[in-house]
């Protein structure tokens, strides 16, 4: 993602200062590289786009809450720990953080909230390529998340799992908030997919989204970077940027 971004940006009109990895990246695309934070010009840069680990983002964020920059953090995976220092360091200068900056995945979750209080059930199927570390994806518990809300405010109860009898455990997914259950795939070939089945008397509705490049995520990304800078702000996703 770093070298997606770094190549793609360019093109917008963003001018990329640095690259930070302990390995140096194979394309640079024109950006001086930097080791680690301590190398690094500060006087060059205006805002961090972190797309690393989870210690890379606590990394990232006190390099840029003591030298006043803006933040943009696309790691997923944090710990409730590392989570408490992205919303410390909001206190200091602007931060965004999403699970995805998928512009049409962002939709998709809005499309499935305002689904939710019309069916009564609901589960979501995310497919990720083979290299994923984490499992259910960021972006599948958003949307869980945004769909317990929506039927929350419309007075339904949470989704009770009518399966008692478990050949397997772990067939029926992982149990996420508000009963609505999450089965992940990891494949080589996959980019970032998901599916938001919606099941009723009689019908279905499925939503999905799909990301067949990387590139799918720059426009959003883009957005947060025009949206954070040394203001202290917690941007938590980009809906409000649509």
């Amino acid at each position: 993602m770093g070298q997606m971004m770094a190549g793609t940006l360019g093109g917008l009109g963003y001018s990329v200062a640095c690259l930070v990895d302990s390995r140096e990246p194979k394309e640079l695309f024109g950006a001086t590289y930097c080791a680690s934070w301590d190398s690094v010009d500060e006087t060059k840069v205006d805002v961090v786009i972190d797309f690393s680990s989870p210690e890379g983002v606590v990394a990232s964020a006190r390099w840029c809450a003591e030298h006043g920059k803006g933040l943009v953090i696309g790691t997923t995976g944090l710990s409730g720990e590392q989570r408490q220092v992205v919303d410390d360091t909001a206190k200091k200068i602007g931060v965004a953080i999403a699970a995805n900056y998928s512009v049409g995945a962002v939709l998709s979750e809005k499309f499935a909230a305002m689904a939710a209080p019309y069916f009564d059930r609901v589960e979501i199927i995310e497919l990720h390529h083979d290299k994923k570390v984490d499992a259910p994806s960021g972006t599948s518990i958003a949307a869980a998340k945004g769909i317990a809300e929506a039927r929350a405010a419309a007075g339904l109860p949470e989704i009770e799992d009518p399966t008692v009898r478990h050949t397997l455990s772990g067939a029926r997914g992982a149990d996420t908030i508000g009963g609505i259950k999450i089965h992940s795939v990891r494949l080589p070939g996959l980019t970032a997919h998901q599916e938001i089945l919606f099941g009723g008397p009689g019908e279905g509705l499925t939503i999905r989204h799909d990301s067949f490049d990387r590139v799918s995520f720059v426009q959003g990304v883009a957005l947060a970077v025009d949206a954070v800078d040394a203001t202290p702000r917690l941007l938590d996703g980009i809906e409000s940027l649509i």
